[in-house]
């Protein structure tokens, strides 16, 4: 007998639900947080508009950044690479201080800034206003990025779970603002993504914005014409959804262990939070990444670091996602974490961070390092030991 589809629920209860969660959800991670060695605070904040999206209100970004960064600064003298990162949490949990430990491991291995992004959730904003949100951090970090002393032509993204899909997405949206409208038309990106606007009114470009660049491709290379204030080198990516087109149920029936799958009461809180109105397409690239165009993945950043767990129902995805990209010319380091569920790395224990998680970090910022050719302190004083040890 064919299963029934439950009505959804509406917003407001979705929305006491939400909070509900939330509450408990910052008890869980202030106890992952204070597992020593502990992590510490943003080193600052700031406040952005949001102008992509066209819903106006206040986006929060977290800054973490290297011990000499403020002397540095005020000399004007060095710029830092930066990692753009989203939190995960169905897009209706978390916040940009949950992913602390990876930021300050970012920090002191790579000597990046880390700009953790608090993005709009929903119920109250549903898909695609994070996607938007994280897309005016980028462009607001590259309009900025000589008073905060970045470099806007080394920029990647990270993202946990559903922030892991928004290391895909992200990228993705800004095609719209930073590909020259020529470049749109000819490969027909704006005919098929009617949701892509070209050019945020906060940094209307001029034809002397745009760059040709090329980039490898499976035909050979592509030629674009980019914004050349932004350069997206990179993307890490932990555990996340890269296709909506397949249902829960379905997802479900890929994962090895059941007992170690996400609750559906999380599971229908997420999805009936975030894909709203119930009619939208879940096609749309900007949430399934894992079923877009060539033309739009080909665009994508060429080094991809993606990290997906065993007895996760969103193995199977991207996994798929992988030989996707795989087949697209990309770079993709491909780590499979053996014998852990969905979030592993997030587990609320105070006494302890969880057994692993710091290698695979660790494995992702070996990958930074190389794409920006920088090294932090932690990894700087490493390489002076084993020399010291050798001599």
């Amino acid at each position: 007998m064919a299963r029934v589809k439950k009505a959804p629920r509406p917003r407001w209860v979705l929305s006491l639900q939400a909070n509900f969660w939330r509450s408990l959800m910052e008890i869980g991670m202030f106890l992952h947080r204070i597992a020593p060695p502990r992590p510490p605070p943003p080193n600052f904040k700031r406040t952005i508009k949001a102008k992509v999206s066209p819903n106006p209100g206040p986006i929060v970004l977290n800054f973490y950044v290297p011990s000499d960064y403020e002397a540095q600064r005020r000399l004007k003298g060095k710029k830092y690479p930066v990692v753009v990162n989203f939190h995960g949490g169905g897009y209706t949990l978390g916040s940009a201080s949950d992913d602390a430990r990876w930021a300050h491991t970012v920090v002191d291995e790579v000597g990046a800034v880390v700009v953790s992004v608090d993005y709009r959730r929903a119920p109250e904003h549903p898909f695609p206003t994070a996607v938007e949100d994280g897309s005016d951090a980028v462009l607001w970090l590259a309009e900025h990025h000589r008073e905060l002393s970045i470099d806007p032509e080394r920029i990647a993204v990270s993202g946990f779970s559903c922030g892991g899909n928004m290391a895909f997405t992200v990228p993705l949206r800004l095609q719209g603002e930073l590909l020259s409208e020529s470049y749109q038309e000819e490969v027909g990106l704006a005919e098929s993504n009617p949701i892509v606007t070209t050019g945020s009114s906060s940094m209307a470009p001029s034809k002397e914005s745009f760059v040709t660049k090329s980039l490898p491709g499976p035909d050979g290379k592509t030629i674009i014409h980019v914004r050349k204030e932004v350069n997206i080198k990179a993307i890490v990516a932990f555990y996340p959804p890269t296709d909506y087109t397949q249902t829960r149920e379905q997802r479900r029936t890929t994962c090895i262990r059941a007992d170690q799958e996400l609750s559906a009461v999380f599971t229908d809180l997420f999805d009936e939070s975030y894909l709203y109105p119930v009619t939208m397409d879940l096609t749309n690239p900007f949430l399934s990444p894992g079923v877009a165009p060539d033309d739009m993945l080909v665009l994508l950043p060429e080094d991809i670091v993606l990290f997906c767990c065993e007895w996760d129902m969103l193995l199977h995805e991207g996994e798929q996602f992988r030989d996707r990209l795989n087949g697209l010319g990309k770079k993709v380091k491909y780590t499979m974490v053996p014998g852990v569920p969905h979030g592993w790395d997030k587990a609320p224990n105070p006494l302890r961070p969880t057994p692993g998680v710091l290698q695979h970090y660790l494995s992702a910022c070996a990958e930074l390092r190389r794409v920006f050719g920088t090294e932090g302190e932690a990894a700087l004083k490493r390489r002076r030991r084993r020399s010291s040890f050798v001599a």
